[in-house]
């Protein structure tokens, strides 16, 4: 029972963004409220299960544990005791249409035999490519990740370390400065499809990553990501907080330039003392906040953005174990700038494509039945504001084509052991999770759009309502929304209880 002198928050949405905020603000002492539309919290981090088989809809890779450790460590307790973390070895398999192999990982023997069978003169090229790595993720992660950049002074005071380490530079053109053979060249660059970024244009800052899954290392949640989501709901409820499932924010109610509370689809309403939507940013705006001048205003501003791409997943269950097949794999495509320029730039569905391929049942037999395999097997796509199809008619023909791909490569008779079957579109994100155009990934990760220019942690007018998750700074991806709701605790936290 709260108190009446408690001050109170909701947060719109349980996603990673949103339930990392909501455990904070409750560690804190202030009551909070999550509320959910779906049936299921997790956001991105939803699951299904068909046929014995637990599909996670995403994100796979956990790296920087420790940020998550810190939700628990907060109150005293032991994330341990509701998460177990598995170890990925190796992180992933890159793959080639020639049949070249790369496993990469944070075993330095091992990573330089595989570069040296690249090409032995890019081991010291990589040596130095890792000293940059190093400089970014120190001034880029540790210094600014979990700092909210509320006004353009805070742009200024960081730019001598972004003028320092090239962050107008891309990633590609970075990695490229070091690094000779182009399979290496896309091995080291293509962590930014991770967040949504396009290697040829994304920050050299987002070099990073490498520093970040090499210190870090790259984990699994035993039962799925879905359990480390149920274990944050788990600790969030322990400490006292509310979650409200099936019933969606339909209005942020507003009062001059103040939040008063929430209103959802079922008729209910509440009032708070601090509204934080984790939310997909446009929808936030334009709908949520649709009936205020500021919510239109910046709904109108966000459109002139550019937004990350889609995604089109293909989950499936085969009969077999596949102890060759490791926990992730990159399948390249023939062409890599090419069919990045495809889905970034020209908006067509290519007819070759690059697969994220998924196969948890390797770390984690209890994803399938006995003597048999999950996987998903994922392929960036154009949001549906460059590529206009009916995914409805389109969808089948793409899954089949992609399952006719992993079968060439690495499962012949992959259609024959088929149990169960399903795909997860543009269509879908748009919703399922109110994506704007379909976006996995919310704003593009360009410079022009990162800290100072992304979505503000505190609305620059509304001055109890706040943004967590993917389109606030620092950016999507588990650690990226994660310090998301680092950044904005701080500030509710300060703004409430002073």
């Amino acid at each position: 029972m709260t108190s009446s002198t408690t001050r109170t928050a909701c947060v719109i949405g349980a996603g990673f963004g949103g339930l990392a905020l909501a455990i904070r603000l409750q560690s804190a002492g202030i009551a909070t409220t999550v509320i959910e539309s779906r049936d299921k919290p997790g956001g991105r981090g939803y699951f299904w299960q068909k046929d014995g088989f637990t599909f996670d809809a995403g994100p796979t890779v956990v790296t920087d544990p420790a940020c998550l450790r810190e939700l628990w460590e907060l109150s005293g307790a032991d994330m341990a005791k509701d998460v177990e973390l598995m170890p990925v070895m190796p992180f992933y398999r890159l793959n080639w249409p020639d049949g070249t192999n790369f496993d990469y990982s944070n075993d330095e023997p091992q990573l330089r035999k595989e570069i040296e069978k690249l090409d032995p003169a890019d081991v010291a090229g990589y040596d130095a490519f890792l000293h940059y790595a190093a400089g970014v993720y120190q001034e880029g992660y540790v210094k600014l990740g979990t700092v909210p950049f509320l006004d353009f002074k805070s742009m200024i005071k960081a730019a001598p370390a972004l003028m320092k380490y090239q962050a107008w530079r891309s990633v590609y053109s970075m990695v490229s400065k070091f690094i000779r053979n182009e399979k290496l060249r896309e091995a080291l660059s293509f962590h930014t499809l991770l967040v949504g970024g396009n290697p040829m244009k994304t920050s050299a800052l987002y070099a990073l990553i490498h520093k970040l899954e090499k210190d870090g290392g790259v984990w699994w949640t035993r039962g799925g990501t879905n359990r480390l989501i149920a274990g944050m709901v788990r600790h969030f409820e322990r400490l006292g907080g509310t979650v409200r499932l099936c019933d969606g924010v339909e209005r942020v109610e507003t009062l001059g330039n103040r939040a008063t509370g929430v209103r959802t689809k079922s008729g209910w309403s509440g009032t708070f003392d601090a509204v934080a939507s984790n939310a997909d940013i446009m929808h936030s705006y334009r709908d949520l906040l649709g009936d205020s001048y500021r919510g239109k205003s910046q709904a109108k501003s966000l459109g002139r953005k550019t937004f990350s791409p889609s995604l089109f997943v293909v989950h499936f269950g085969i009969e077999g174990t596949w102890p060759g097949i490791p926990h992730h794999m990159i399948l390249f495509g023939p062409r890599y700038k090419g069919l990045l320029d495809d889905i970034y730039s020209h908006g067509v569905l290519p007819e070759d494509f690059s697969i994220y391929l998924h196969h948890p049942t390797v770390t984690d037999p209890g994803m399938a039945p006995e003597g048999k395999s999950t996987f998903y097997a994922l392929v960036p796509v154009a949001h549906r504001g460059k590529l206009n199809v009916d995914w409805d008619v389109v969808g089948p023909h793409l899954e089949k084509r992609i399952l006719d791909e992993i079968g060439r490569r690495l499962i012949p008779d992959i259609h024959d052991r088929i149990v169960t079957s399903f795909h997860y579109s543009p269509k879908d994100f748009s919703q399922d999770l109110n994506a704007h155009l379909g976006s996995a990934f919310s704003l593009e990760p360009v410079l022009t759009q990162s800290a100072w220019f992304r979505g503000h942690n505190r609305d620059d007018v509304i001055s109890n309502f706040y943004l967590v998750g993917a389109g606030t700074h620092p950016g999507a991806g588990i650690p990226g929304v994660v310090g998301s709701a680092k950044a904005t605790a701080g500030l509710m936290i300060e703004d409430l209880l002073g």
